[in-house]
């Protein structure tokens, strides 16, 4: 790393690109460590330093950006430069602590590399190696331009060609936007969504089984037992500066949480575990049904949830049916028929020939699970990441309600909103012919929602497939907010010639291989600089919603996406200007939105906009609802004392057909014909949660392809921060680059010595990286944790990538998803690996 530093750029250069031009002393030692944090963060002042150097510093309220976890910040500043970063003791979340890529805003904040204003592409030629030749212009200039486009498209029946795409959206001042957008311009792209890319593939299983197409909220705290499959609990899962912080509680309360992890690699949550169990990519649905059937053959399910036979005598025997009409069920549905039809044959044994686990493991852990209460499961994009995502999800959370777990202490549930209030105006009264006109005539450009992707809410990974296709249409504009899929997606160079065809406006603060295609730049303002609301993501059930607010006015000449949909609203023709004139800012819109806590304020006094921008936090405990021993109650504001009918349960909390947690999923079978088609399931099975062998990419290769976040991996920024690419991997003793992780038996069989430069080849191309040995990964399976490989993030990412840094992997992961979520098939892709 300090050669590339030094070469890159000296000291002098260093400090006239940030601005710190007296801080000779920070940037001291450049090539360790600490050098790194003080150069690359704010004005060489260690945050360490920072809240004891400066007795009069002030204290702003926001919220960090380096993941989705959304924890409160407090953001120190002096003589209006930001000093440090910590956690907000008065946010739920952080509690006063942050994770290692906390005080990261800095270095987002003095990026010398961000875009400084707004500007227009000069060069019509696109592509890696051509210059945009940018030159400046005006925000009314840059709105003008993008209005004018829009209108035109509109007046010419087009409207449907312009398309918005966003990654991590936060709440109605930003990605909430769109939808009323999308209504009054008339497209049915606004927006297309990232979750496809994501972890889409949990939200569809739970959707399936439970009737709520959502990520759970999780009772950690009170957990005696917690199952992880491919959660990734102490790197990468959400939120994981709060799940670092319950760890300890777990780990040291009495009884003590006990963890089993389930993954394809070895990570920091399996090295902290009880027991780790290593399965073959694509097979935990088959380890969770052979869990599911040890619970039953050894009676170990949860009675007063699940339900019993009619005298008491347990009937589930490997190999045998049950009479259906012997099991009485009581908050599920189908059980019987899902031990006839599945379960009845998937023993141990069985899951030891599909999974690789020794069927000895696989039983103890069954019967721990099955014997521990409360225990629940977590999953997330690991099991889901493969064409069978969707029903190793379903088989996964299927152990939840056999276990109970479902809204009770200790389990899971699903996620409450916070008490806004309404807007300044209504969309639906701002509808114009072009727009009632446009309404329902054209699918989606990613077709999400069609006969093509039934059950699927967003495909962007299709998109520019679709588009080079003219299948269905070819879009001719395209707005990127928080994402950016000419990296991210697999098949990555597709999006490159989608975007050399099209108009493209990056709303990024920074470069980025987007902004390498754009036509216009609108600069947002980094999270220190932002006026941002953001609803939690799903965390302990109750309510809960933080707001950004401005540590420091904008360094440079940008401001906040809210307030660009906003301004290029207020310019389209039509009645629709009128609403975005009713809008009028993003300041205006949240102080409609907290008058909603006037008559419900938070527990922490939070009870109009002043106090909310006072305190960074509104939220209100407790959870409403609660499963007690098969009684399911709510919250009457006392206490749990109310009893919930069913009608009540199916329409609040199990929002399935039959009010119920369903085994055969009645929701799966409205789209019998199209399961049956695309994944060879008989169409009398295709409700229940089964063993679907997963299809992978790559032929006749023989190693699995793995690419896992990191704790570093700070929302697509962390390949660009020299402090976060020296921490990136350091599980391998990696602190210059990202290394490619391989079994050694597997290195030395292809002459690979621990260093080796390699090529790893994949239907789609080839690209190389630097091999480490990881004795503790399967033999089968190379590891290239998913950070580096950029063309176009900045100096210090180029650099590496020019240097020591591995390739992209999504240039060589193949656009294969699930068919039922629509989610990538990320970790389903077979290659060679060959030293160079």
């Amino acid at each position: 790393m300090k050669a590339i530093l030094e070469k890159m750029l000296n000291r002098r250069r260093f400090l006239q690109a940030t601005g710190a031009t007296g801080a000779v002393a920070g940037v001291a030692g450049m090539g360790k460590l600490a050098g790194f944090t003080a150069a690359a963060g704010s004005a060489g002042v260690t945050s360490t330093a920072s809240a004891a150097t400066f007795a009069d510093a002030q204290v702003t309220k926001n919220i960090c950006h380096q993941c989705p976890a959304r924890c409160g910040i407090n953001v120190y500043t002096h003589n209006g430069r930001v000093t440090s970063i910590y956690g907000d003791p008065g946010n739920p979340i952080a509690n006063g602590k942050l994770c290692p890529k906390g005080h990261l805003g800095t270095y987002f904040l003095y990026d010398p590399d961000r875009f400084k204003g707004p500007m227009r592409r000069t060069n019509p030629q696109k592509g890696r190696n051509e210059d945009p030749g940018w030159e400046p212009i005006s925000w009314d200039e840059a709105y003008d331009e993008i209005a004018t486009r829009i209108n035109e498209l509109r007046e010419n029946g087009e409207a449907h060609k312009i398309a918005h795409f966003y990654g991590r959206g936060w709440g109605p001042s930003d990605a909430g936007l769109y939808g009323a957008f999308g209504q009054l311009v008339g497209t049915p792209n606004s927006a297309i969504g990232h979750a496809s890319m994501c972890a889409e593939g949990s939200k569809r299983a739970k959707a399936a089984t439970d009737g709520n197409n959502s990520y759970n909220s999780y009772d950690y705290k009170n957990a005696n037992y917690l199952l992880t499959f491919g959660a990734s609990f102490l790197e990468a899962f959400r939120p994981y500066n709060y799940l670092m912080q319950v760890w300890g509680h777990m780990r040291s309360k009495s009884p003590r949480t006990q963890v089993t992890a389930v993954d394809v690699r070895m990570n920091p949550t399996m090295a902290a575990a009880d027991r780790y169990l290593m399965v073959k990519p694509g097979t935990d649905g088959a380890l969770a049904l052979a869990i599911a059937h040890v619970m039953l053959t050894e009676g170990l399910w949860d009675r007063e949830f699940v339900g019993d036979f009619d005298d008491g005598r347990n009937r589930f025997r490997t190999g045998q049916h049950v009479s259906r009409n012997r099991f009485e069920e009581k908050w599920t549905l189908g059980l019987a028929d899902w031990w006839n039809a599945e379960l009845k044959d998937r023993t141990p044994e069985w899951a030891e020939g599909i999974t690789g686990i020794p069927a000895s493991d696989i039983l103890k852990t069954a019967r721990e699970f099955g014997t521990t209460r409360p225990a629940m499961a977590v999953f997330e994009r690991g099991p889901t990441s493969h064409t069978n995502g969707v029903y190793n999800g379903m088989a996964i959370h299927a152990l939840n309600a056999l276990s109970g777990a479902m809204f009770a202490e200790g389990g899971l549930f699903y996620q409450m909103g916070p008490s806004y209030g309404s807007g300044p105006a209504d969309a639906g009264d701002y509808m114009d012919d072009i727009a009632r006109d446009m309404a329902g005539r054209h699918p989606r450009i990613d077709m999400a929602g069609t006969e093509r992707w039934p059950f699927a809410g967003t495909m962007m990974q299709e998109t520019a497939k679709n588009h080079n296709a003219g299948d269905p249409y070819k879009l001719k504009m395209a707005m990127f907010y928080t994402t950016n899929p000419i990296w991210t997606a697999p098949d990555a160079p597709e999006w490159e010639k989608m975007m050399s065809e099209i108009f493209v406006v990056d709303t990024s603060p920074y470069p980025g291989e987007t902004a390498k295609f754009a036509d216009l730049i609108l600069p947002e303002s980094t999270y220190l600089e932002r006026l941002q609301d953001s609803p939690t993501y799903p965390f302990e059930g109750w309510p809960m919603t933080a707001l950004r607010v401005p540590a420091v006015e904008p360094l440079y000449d940008t401001t906040e996406f809210g307030n660009m949909m906003i301004e290029i609203g207020k310019r389209i023709n039509g009645p629709t200007g009128d609403y975005y004139r009713q809008i009028d800012s993003v300041e205006n819109l949240l102080r409609h939105l907290a008058r909603g806590f006037e008559d419900d304020p938070g527990d922490n006094g939070v009870d109009s906009y002043e106090s909310w921008v006072e305190k960074g936090v509104w939220y209100k405990k407790p959870y409403h609802w609660k499963q007690h021993r098969g009684v399911f109650l709510e919250w009457d504001g006392d206490g749990y004392n109310r009893e919930m009918s069913e009608e009540e349960v199916g329409e609040k909390l199990l929002r399935t057909q039959s009010g119920k947690f369903e085994f055969k999923s009645s929701h799966l079978e409205e789209q019998a014909d199209y399961i049956t088609q695309h994944l060879a399931v008989d169409r009398d099975r295709v409700g229940f949660p089964q063993w679907v062998a997963p299809e992978y990419t790559g032929g006749n290769r023989d190693l699995f392809f793995v690419t896992p976040k990191t704790p570093m991996t700070a929302e697509g920024r962390s390949g660009n921060i020299p402090h976060a690419i020296a921490l990136m991997q350091p599980s391998v003793g990696g602190n210059d680059r990202t290394y490619v992780e391989m079994h050694p038996s597997t290195a030395r069989e292809r002459g690979i010595r621990d260093g080796d430069r390699v090529r790893i080849t994949a239907d789609l191309g080839t690209i190389e990286g630097y091999v480490r040995f990881m004795p503790q990964n399967r033999p089968d399976t190379i590891v290239l944790p998913y950070e580096h490989g950029h063309w176009a993030q900045g100096r210090w990412a180029e650099a590496q990538e020019r240097s020591v840094a591995p390739g992209n992997p999504n240039e060589i992961t193949a656009n294969v998803s699930d068919p039922i979520s629509g989610l990538v098939a990320y970790y389903t892709g077979k290659v060679d690996v060959e030293r160079v």
